[in-house]
């Protein structure tokens, strides 16, 4: 059996990274064997699991200092066959890759937008007149800097080395802690071949909209959490998209949503929602890099 993986490409994006890590994982305990697949962007990703290309998709959902990808969350709650079958965390080290032999030839810097702010205070340190250009993944740039002796891109050590790159400069996130979490992401049902063991799953992820903008509409689904025990460990909102002021809201939960905790939870938050949707109940996959 072998199965296809969605990733953010070209190769040696750090969404690259974690499914090659997951496929590692995958190969190892379970004997199935898994392929990559590089998409353009995270949505596309996600799409093509949607749509039947690929099994898998392995995307990013939240950096430990600039907070979510907010392109994984639209497209979550658009795509409504998709499910989170397990997430994993990366350890994020940003490298300065470039022709130019030393810093202060570099005139522009190009790199993915959550890496460019993850930078953003050694870039104002040591090259603050630089022209910083969002790119669609920290790779896609790296093909022009041969072309281009006066530009850099912001990447992993990994994709230098892929790609044959010199690099400039490494571990220049603001962050020495920098992670950045990855969900496991399927078509349909939870799978226990996806997962990391046998055991019951550790966290669940859901998102809502509310009926109406009223007092109070967002704490009586919150109270239900916190008089049944549960605790929150992420919540945010994100635009419906519908008008100005209106709102989603995501959650991720330290429980299993089978459980009879969870359930009783459930049916009371959907009481007072509009649409709510269940994205899974997952565990955390062990990284050690």
């Amino acid at each position: 059996m072998t199965l296809s993986i969605a990733h953010l490409g070209p190769p040696g994006t750090y969404a690259e990274q974690a499914a090659v890590v997951y496929a590692n994982w995958l190969k190892q305990s379970t004997g199935i064997e898994a392929t990559l697949c590089a998409y353009p962007s995270i949505a596309q990703s996600l799409q093509a699991v949607a749509q039947g290309q690929t099994q898998l998709a392995v995307v990013p959902v939240e950096n430990s200092i600039e907070g979510s990808v907010t392109m994984t969350m639209d497209a979550l709650w658009v795509l409504d066959s998709l499910r989170i079958q397990l997430a994993l965390i990366l350890p994020i080290t940003h490298t300065l890759i470039s022709c130019a032999t030393s810093l202060d030839d570099i005139k522009t810097v190009y790199s993915h937008p959550q890496a460019l702010a993850q930078c953003q205070g050694w870039l104002e340190q040591f090259l603050p007149t630089v022209q910083l250009i969002p790119s669609n993944s920290t790779t896609e740039a790296l093909k022009l800097l041969k072309e281009d002796m006066t530009s850099a891109a912001i990447a992993s050590m990994r994709a230098a080395e892929l790609y044959n790159l010199p690099t400039l400069a490494t571990g220049i996130n603001d962050r020495p802690e920098n992670c950045t979490r990855f969900w496991v992401i399927s078509q349909g049902e939870t799978d226990n071949s996806y997962q990391t063991s046998l055991t019951s799953p550790t966290h669940t992820s859901l998102a809502f909209s509310l009926p109406a903008n009223l007092p109070g509409a967002l704490v009586k689904p919150l109270q239900i959490f916190a008089q049944l025990d549960i605790n929150l460990s992420r919540i945010e909102s994100r635009p419906t998209k519908r008008s100005l002021g209106e709102y989603l809201f995501f959650m991720d939960l330290e429980a299993d949503a089978d459980t009879p905790k969870m359930q009783s939870a459930l049916a009371q938050l959907n009481t007072y929602t509009e649409i709510l949707k269940i994205f899974g109940s997952y565990n955390i996959l062990p990284i050690a890099i």
